[in-house]
């Protein structure tokens, strides 16, 4: 069956970029429609949407994160990566990768989440 696997730094700075990785397994990320999006919740608050990379590769973002944020994936390894450049601390949270079956598909599968605790 198909699962998601978020991995990341244990802890980034301030300043730093943040650099998130999904794998995927049973699944190929170039199957017609794939989408994975990438989702955070900083503490205390709601599910952000970040952004997300299609099966063909092209690429969307929130707008408030669209100067920070790019998403690339390794189809060779199945993985989607996620980066956040110049973090601040308002920037910590988990942080979760899903998948959805087109552009108006749910996120039907998510990974289990990755803390990221950003402190100097």
């Amino acid at each position: 069956h198909v699962q998601l696997q978020e991995s990341g730094p244990g802890l980034v700075k301030p300043s730093q970029t943040l650099s998130l990785t999904c794998t995927i397994s049973g699944d190929a990320l170039t199957t017609n429609y794939y989408i994975v999006s990438w989702i955070r919740q900083p503490p205390g608050k709601g599910l952000e949407w970040m952004g997300a990379i299609t099966w063909t590769g092209g690429t969307f973002y929130a707008s408030s994160l669209k100067r920070s944020t790019s998403s690339s994936r390794d189809t060779a390894k199945n993985q989607v990566t996620q980066e956040l450049n110049a973090v601040t601390p308002e920037v910590a949270g988990m942080y979760y990768c899903g998948r959805a079956l087109g552009y108006n598909g749910a996120l039907e599968v998510w990974g289990q989440g990755i803390m990221v605790p950003v402190s100097s």
